[in-house]
């Protein structure tokens, strides 16, 4: 980047808050809130419906941006809550659009974020409709450890997870029974082990093909700018 984009990405994360685990920072329905870049802990993205079931569209984690869409179209259609404390860097509606105006390469990369973020959502509609319970377990987990790997908090060998069985459940269409089955049955079949909150790929080969995993919606070579 250059001295001037590195300036205007500095002033974008002047505004540093802290939020408890548990407590929205986002509410489905909330009109003129900020945008937030995470930098540090986990967040969860949910939807909640009439009758209080909640689904979990996706798991947020250090580099991400939370709520840019919901800026954009000026109210949130889901709600985020924090799973651990966590810090986030406050991003205003004003801000942004300056800044997309001031450095148009910064703008594509944040597009190339929404882009990906679109694209997982879509995985994540094919897993919940079509894949059985373990392909859907072994995919979520593989992604999960596909985008830490990428910040550096994880491997091919496995990654800390603070996610319960109860998140699982609610990201993956599953009853809280029904994950500690999976991941029972995974364990004895040798493919994965969730220990002690630390996820563990005993063998990552076997478990990329059952859940037939390929990493290219993530885009790991990052936006295209010239």
């Amino acid at each position: 980047m250059s001295p001037v984009e590195l300036e205007v990405l500095e002033r974008l994360h002047k505004r540093r808050r802290s939020f408890a685990a548990g407590r929205d920072l986002v509410q489905q329905g909330q009109s003129e809130q900020a945008a937030y870049i995470l930098s540090e802990g986990w967040v969860c993205s949910y939807k909640v419906q009439r009758d209080g079931t909640r689904q979990i569209i996706d798991f947020q984690i250090p580099g991400d941006f939370l709520g840019l869409r919901s800026v954009l179209l000026r109210t949130s259609d889901h709600s985020f809550e924090p799973v651990t404390d966590i810090q986030a860097i406050e991003v205003l509606a004003s801000d942004l659009l300056e800044a997309f105006a001031q450095t148009p390469r910064l703008a594509n990369a944040i597009l190339w974020a929404a882009s990906r973020d679109e694209a997982m959502v879509v995985e994540h509609l094919v897993n919940v409709a079509r894949r059985d319970a373990d392909a859907r377990m072994a995919h979520f987990l593989l992604e999960l450890g596909a985008r830490l790997a990428l910040v550096g908090m994880g491997n091919k060998a496995g990654f800390q997870c603070p996610l319960t069985q109860y998140h699982l459940a609610d990201a993956l269409g599953l009853s809280a029974v029904h994950v500690n089955r999976v991941l029972r049955q995974l364990r004895e079949n040798g493919l994965l082990t969730f220990r002690n909150g630390h996820v563990t790929f005993d063998n990552r080969h076997r478990l990329v093909e059952l859940a037939e995993f390929d990493e290219a919606y993530l885009d790991h070579t990052g936006p295209v700018l010239k």
